[in-house]
């Protein structure tokens, strides 16, 4: 095959986004000629996109001094960009800072006026954001915004677009924002950007949907981006984004054999990257939700490694482990250190949980309101169901038995409406709880049976084994609380006796057993024969 057939079919493999027949066909022409600077940018997008990252800075910037040579200030500057781009994405920041230093350099001293300029506004705009000040950043955005439509660009358009939604989020103005990352990837679903920005917006949008809570939205567009990923199968680039947080999707749905196989997926495509302490914290959450404790506290360690904080999981792990007051220290710890409002949110409902196994009911109590707060400014189903089961579980503790029914009641409804299993069947043990305060022995029996059966499908096999150590040390105190003569009275009452044949049986006065069944009643917490009688089949006194 001559070169130039080489070097054609490397350019129709490059639009029909076959990515790893492209980058092998274009280099293969490079090595017999050198490509011209177009097609230099070409090789280096589809380095880029199947995970040649060392290649596609190479090419990149032979792509810039290419540029130079011919005397085309523009392409270089868009070359220096780009280059700069991939390295502050793989967490290169004083590379990347030089070459977009040189990109306006360049547009400088060319006094050119391009969408490159735009480009350039888009590293300065997520600086701001790092520094916390979401109205510059908004500001920026939109700048950049002025000149994609200035200058007819759609990728900087989309970029801009989703960059101003994610500003306002961070100015609390949620519902606008979210509007314009819906707008962004309606573009990116469109077909109306390059892949290199696709991945990205994709990336970014599904960033804010955590960032806001927004379980629905994140649903959604994890599937979106899982078909995108799917129609291009060479891609590296972003698939492991992808499996991230489609495993964060598949672990809340309750769907925890696929979220561990794309958790480890993740944690080997981003071994390299910034992103792989998050995914390694993800594989810790999967395996301390199913009791694998030791795997759990490994998977952490090295998402610490990897820059990535494993709270609240490892405080949660304590608990699990019976560890209370290191679960206690630990989480008061992260709360002194966590500032940011999105972060506490994150940690607030483990705080609860932890606070109130440690007998530290005012604390759990602060962080309870503080939860509350939140949600109620974020508008989102997932916090407030989360604040209604803290709010619950703070109440029960503190006696509001009424009350803490109602906040229980609501976060089920919510988690169910979620498709959130782990999370509803935790709250179902806490109306278990509510229940048994009420004295209302079948109410038990039914929020039980509902969590056992979630746990069941959830193969949550540890969460199982603590229902029947609950439900056996239960059965020992309430036998132990019955005297001999009451747990006769009892056995005769789930036979269907009636007290006048329970009486000549026990050669006892029916008034007497009249005095027996109502004790019993009140031990038991039931009201009636019915209750009592379901009781002691429950508890295999039949």
């Amino acid at each position: 095959m001559t070169n130039l057939a080489t070097l054609r079919r490397g350019r129709k493999s490059f639009e029909q986004r076959a990515w790893a027949e492209s980058y092998r066909l274009l280099h293969a022409a490079d090595r017999d000629a050198p490509l011209d600077a177009e097609d230099l940018e070409r090789l280096a997008i589809a380095a880029y996109l199947v995970g040649r990252d060392d290649d596609c800075e190479a090419f990149t910037a032979r792509a810039h001094q290419t540029f130079l040579d011919n005397g085309d200030r523009e392409g270089a500057a868009r070359a220096a960009f780009w280059l700069g781009f991939a390295l502050m994405g793989r967490g290169a920041i004083a590379p990347a800072s030089g070459w977009f230093a040189r990109s306006g350099r360049l547009l400088d001293e060319g006094q050119l006026d391009c969408v490159v300029r735009g480009y350039l506004l888009i590293p300065v705009a997520i600086k701001c954001i790092v520094q916390g000040d979401p109205s510059a950043a908004h500001a920026t955005f939109s700048q950049a915004a002025d000149i994609a439509r200035r200058f007819a660009d759609r990728d900087l358009a989309s970029v801009a677009c989703h960059g101003r939604g994610r500003a306002l989020i961070r100015l609390g103005r949620i519902a606008e924002g979210a509007a314009l990352l819906d707008e962004a990837m309606a573009s990116v679903i469109a077909g109306d950007v390059t892949p290199l920005v696709a991945g990205d917006v994709y990336c970014s949008v599904l960033e804010g949907c955590q960032e806001t809570f927004d379980l629905r939205r994140a649903y959604e567009w994890t599937a979106s981006l899982a078909q995108w990923c799917a129609t291009q199968p060479d891609l590296v680039r972003y698939r492991g984004e992808c499996l991230q947080y489609r495993a964060e999707v598949l672990q809340l749905r309750g769907q925890w054999n696929d979220a561990a196989r794309d958790a480890l997926g993740a944690c080997e495509l981003l071994m390299s990257r910034p992103m792989a302490g998050a995914a390694f914290y993800r594989c810790g959450e999967i395996h301390r939700l199913r009791g694998e404790f030791t795997k759990a506290e490994e998977a952490y360690t090295r998402a610490h490694e990897r820059g990535r904080k494993p709270q609240p999981g490892l405080s949660l792990l304590r608990l699990a482990q019976g560890q209370i007051d290191a679960a206690a220290a630990s989480i008061r710890s992260v709360l002194l250190d966590t500032q940011a409002l999105i972060s506490r949110a994150r940690m607030l409902p483990a705080a609860v949980e932890i606070l109130l196994a440690a007998d530290d009911v005012a604390a759990a109590r602060a962080a309870s309101s503080e939860l509350s707060e939140i949600a109620l400014a974020f508008d989102a189903p997932l916090l407030a169901a989360a604040s209604a089961h803290a709010t619950g579980a703070l109440l029960l503790a503190e006696g509001d038995i009424e009350g803490a029914a109602t906040s229980l009641r609501r976060a089920c409804e919510t988690w169910r409406e979620l498709e959130m299993p782990y999370e509803e069947a935790q709250t179902c043990l806490l109306l278990a709880a509510v229940c048994e305060k009420r004295g209302d022995q079948d109410g038990r029996r039914l929020e039980i049976e509902t969590a056992r059966r979630l746990f069941k499908q959830l193969a949550a096999a540890h969460c199982l084994t603590r229902i029947a150590e609950q439900s056996e040390s239960a059965s020992h105190q309430r036998i132990g609380s019955l005297s001999e003569r009451e747990t006769q009275v009892l056995r005769l009452l789930a036979a269907g006796k009636t007290n006048r044949a329970i009486a000549d049986e026990l050669f006892i006065s029916e008034k007497t057993v009249a005095r027996h069944v109502s004790n019993i009643f009140d031990k038991l917490g039931v009201s009636s024969r019915t209750g009592a009688t379901a009781w002691a089949f429950q508890h295999n006194l039949i």
